[in-house]
């Protein structure tokens, strides 16, 4: 584990200890360079498989999340990629139901190509869970919480321990409650995983993903290999931008949940929502699981369901005007978004569910913006 680990997160995003570099600047520099000399006084050679710009991230990210080492990647999905890579061809494993659409389709696809062996459980089912485990051998389980879009629950800590019982590691993409809400490798699982793009880099300006181990053993070199010969590495400037974003993590993740918080609040009895899922309020499936294992807030994200179905949950999300309609997630703007035409077919959201990605803005304006919507604009 990382030797900063006493430290407080907001203070590793901010301002770890050695962050200023040689010449005293405080403020950590560009290196483009993509090849070193042999010889020269860093141990660096081709940036494929590592570089000044990665290792500063990659150590500001293994101490966040008080692990043993991290690694970056170009995208999320490069670095869940790189996760499944590390497995014998054939192994099985154990993904929820409700998880990034993206990533659960490829994974059901074949996309890997290793001919992995995926089932799947309900979110935070551990019944459910404990019956998939005893019936075949496993070699990981995959979890996400909060759950993309419906916000659900899992315990970490019992995951943790009904998958090492079982023989298997656990993932954990903690995208959505990043290192200032939850440290997923303290409560027991084995690796992390986040979509840097979103509340890491959070101005929506980066592509990168990230991986931090709770231990620097066989199986993180087999996927640091996969990294380093699928050329899945990120820029050296994007390296750079998610640093940079990140010295502003704890201060943009906190005034995101409180936003999210106090909308949740406020929309919870409104007469044109069906459902509002926030795993803050008290009457969320999780919530307590939450509150144990969420420092300091519950996220920046959720959604609502609109009465009217699909039709409705179209017009609402064409009808905002500080909330733009867009994809993605976690960056200082608020986002809506129709989530049903996005995941196509074969996606278990209802088609009445706008995903909203609040942002860092006046709590006031963007609920006034969402009555604007659901009344008609």
């Amino acid at each position: 584990m990382s030797d900063d680990g006493h430290l407080k997160p907001a203070t590793l995003a901010a301002n770890p200890p050695g962050g200023a570099v040689a010449d005293g600047a405080v403020v950590p520099p560009w290196q483009p360079a993509t090849t070193y000399t042999a010889g020269g006084e860093s141990n660096y050679s081709y940036l494929r498989a590592d570089g000044p710009q990665f290792a500063d991230a990659e150590r500001r990210l293994a101490a966040l999340e008080n692990g043993a080492d991290a690694l970056l990647f170009g995208s999320g999905m490069a670095a869940a990629d790189a996760v499944f890579r590390g497995l014998a061809p054939g192994s099985r494993v154990i993904i929820p139901e409700i998880m990034y659409w993206a990533l659960r389709d490829w994974l059901k696809g074949g996309g890997s190509g290793l001919a992995l062996d995926i089932a799947s459980v309900p979110n935070g089912d551990a019944a459910a869970l404990r019956q998939a485990l005893a019936s075949a051998p496993t070699a990981l389980v995959w979890i996400e919480t909060p759950a993309n879009p419906l916000w659900s629950i899992t315990d970490i800590a019992e995951t943790a321990e009904l998958s090492h019982a079982a023989g298997a590691r656990l993932a954990v993409d903690s995208t959505a409650a990043t290192p200032i809400l939850t440290r997923p490798l303290e409560l027991g699982a084995d690796i992390v995983m986040h979509s840097a793009t979103k509340y890491l880099n959070g101005h929506s300006d980066v592509l990168a993903g990230a991986l931090v181990t709770a231990r620097d053993d066989e199986a993180w070199a087999r996927i640091r290999t996969c990294r380093t010969y699928g050329g899945a590495n990120a820029g050296t400037f994007e390296a750079w931008l998610l640093v940079r974003g990140m010295r502003t993590l704890a201060l943009r993740v906190e005034r995101a949940s409180a936003n999210a918080m106090e909308l949740a609040q406020r929309l919870s009895n409104h007469a044109d929502i069906v459902e509002v899922l926030y795993p803050g309020l008290p009457h969320h499936r999780g919530h307590a699981i939450a509150q144990r294992q969420m420092q300091g807030g519950f996220g920046g994200m959720l959604s609502i369901r609109v009465k009217g179905g699909y039709e409705a949950a179209a017009r609402v999300a064409g009808a905002t005007r500080l909330f733009h309609q867009a994809t993605s997630l976690g960056g200082v703007e608020s986002l809506i978004e129709h989530r049903a035409p996005v995941e196509g077919p074969t996606s278990p959201v209802p088609d009445d569910l706008l995903r909203l990605s609040v942002g860092i803005e006046d709590v006031d304006d963007l609920h006034a913006d969402l009555l604007s919507a659901l009344a008609g604009g």
